[in-house]
């Protein structure tokens, strides 16, 4: 199988290089040409536009940031769209809305291509790794197709249903990460207010019942948001908004999780959480 990449960031770019170091053929292509440099030293072949990318490609891996990005990668006059091949698979790493991947998807079966969800988590040393969840929505047999590509960063690879399936989870997954940034936060600053002395608080929380991926960020982190702010904020803000208006569009009510999530996005403003 041939395979594009499109999205060389902090986690996209272990991710192709595991893709490369498995033996796949693979074309890579960005906006900007520095996150090449890092695959001088390998067999990969670059591309001049994303439409060249998926000329030369079965499997087309896209892992940018947002909606806006996803599109004009595939639509755009020089898109992925306009090269690849009739029975190409298109799977979308990044963590949009849902209904992008539905439309998307849409259009792009108006050209024989078939699109999959496939949101990733785990940051880039769990890419390193190979140890990233992928999340996928889609045909049960489209995502077999493109299983042993994704092995090759993710363990587990979860089938999670039908088109868009795998961003309704990876949106849940985020929210509650957020949420619990919150509360390990708070837990620490209430400490702290006790006067309980915060490295050994961390110590004790980070090996007891209550440790955690985010209880060790944020321990890690000083025990505040503030670095957070500044690097994951942003994306955690689109994810708990998007999440938002997917709960709302089902007429889902408010509930603990995305209360506690937009605690975190407050404290990371520096505003009083709203507990109202």
């Amino acid at each position: 199988m041939r395979v594009g990449f499109i999205g060389l960031g902090s986690q996209g770019a272990p991710m192709a290089r595991r893709i490369v170091d498995a033996g796949y053929p693979t074309t890579l292509w960005a906006r900007r040409p520095v996150t090449l440099l890092p695959f001088a030293d390998t067999p990969a072949e670059r591309a001049a536009s994303p439409a060249d990318l998926a000329a030369a490609s079965d499997l087309v891996c896209l892992c940018v940031v947002d909606d806006v990005g996803v599109e004009e990668v595939l639509t755009g006059e020089h898109g992925v769209l306009a090269g690849l091949p009739r029975g190409g698979v298109v799977a979308v790493h990044s963590t949009v809305h849902p209904d992008t991947c539905r439309r998307l998807a849409d259009r792009a079966r108006t050209h024989g291509v078939t699109l999959i969800d496939a949101p990733v988590s785990g940051g880039g040393p769990a890419a390193v790794e190979g140890r990233l969840v992928v999340m996928a929505g889609g045909e049960p047999g489209t995502v077999d197709y493109c299983r042993p590509v994704f092995e090759t960063y993710a363990d587990p690879v979860v089938h999670m249903g039908p088109l868009g399936t795998g961003q309704l989870a990876k949106l849940l997954n985020n929210a509650l990460f957020t949420a619990n940034l919150a509360t390990a936060a708070d837990t620490l600053a209430l400490g702290r207010d006790l006067a309980v002395d915060p490295a050994a608080l961390a110590r004790v929380l980070t090996n007891g019942s209550a440790a955690g991926f985010a209880l060790n960020r944020v321990a890690a982190a000083g025990g505040t948001l503030d670095r957070f702010a500044a690097h994951a904020g942003p994306l955690l803000r689109k994810d708990v908004r998007l999440l938002t208006d997917v709960a709302a569009a089902a007429g889902a009510g408010p509930d603990i999780v995305l209360t506690a999530a937009e605690s975190a996005l407050a404290l990371m403003n520096r505003q009083p959480p709203n507990v109202s």
